[in-house]
């Protein structure tokens, strides 16, 4: 009888061990051989941010000043500003800043507007879609306004805000996208900071065509586009 009742127990304790172990070896077959048929182990995802080869440490300076001065990483609506408000920034030569954004014209597009004015026409308007429909993971758009030296200091100041501000207003009335207040960025220069010179008629642009490209036209205008950098 205690034969009996040990040969019991012992079986008790040794199945839930086997079938384990049987569990274990099915599993392990199952995995060698889906191994088997796809050669290579399963993968798993790896996310990858854009870095491109124009964000520089010093582009990177300024894309922080601009962003935390000009109402990108503060709570409420987009609201730009001049260089003088995007603290450091125009301490940077003009001929500096601009070299900065130089490597980026397969990225960019310049909008020029007439004289004196700041409405978007059907030229201004296509290019701004182009530019802006070319995301690629990109987290920040930049506009970036000037107004070329006709008239007073103060009065262009302000149509280079109304330029900057006019390209906004096109993308939140084209997209109404809630989401446009946290990524796109606003800096007005006037005529006083970083002319763009003619290596700038290069770039995608509304205006004139490129044989007839002048700094007048290039600086009655605001340059658009999406930012890659990791800040």
């Amino acid at each position: 009888m205690k034969a009996l009742v040990l040969g019991v127990v012992v079986v008790a304790f040794l199945l839930p061990t086997l079938l384990v172990l049987r569990w274990v070896s099915a599993a392990s077959a199952r995995l060698e051989a889906s191994q088997t048929t796809t050669g290579t182990a399963p993968k798993v995802a790896v996310a990858a941010a854009a870095d491109e080869a124009y964000c520089t440490p010093e582009l990177k300076v300024i894309l922080r000043r601009v962003l935390t001065s000009c109402g990108l990483l503060q709570s409420g609506e987009v609201r730009g500003c001049q260089p003088a408000d995007a603290k450091q920034v125009a301490t940077m030569a003009g001929a500096d800043f601009n070299a900065l954004f130089l490597p980026m014209a397969k990225r960019a597009g310049v909008v020029e507007y007439d004289r004196d004015r700041a409405q978007l026409d059907g030229a201004d308007q296509a290019l701004v879609d182009q530019i802006f429909s070319d995301q690629h993971g990109a987290s920040y758009f930049f506009v970036v306004a000037r107004a070329s030296p006709e008239g007073s200091v103060e009065h262009n100041r302000q149509l280079s805000k109304q330029r900057a501000q006019a390209v906004l207003q096109y993308l939140r009335e084209k997209y109404q996208d809630p989401d446009l207040d946290h990524e796109v960025g606003l800096l007005w220069l006037g005529e006083e900071f970083a002319q763009l010179d003619r290596r700038f008629c290069e770039w995608s642009r509304s205006g004139t065509a490129a044989d007839s490209c002048s700094t007048e036209n290039l600086n009655r205008s605001a340059f658009i586009s999406w930012i890659d950098c990791q800040l």
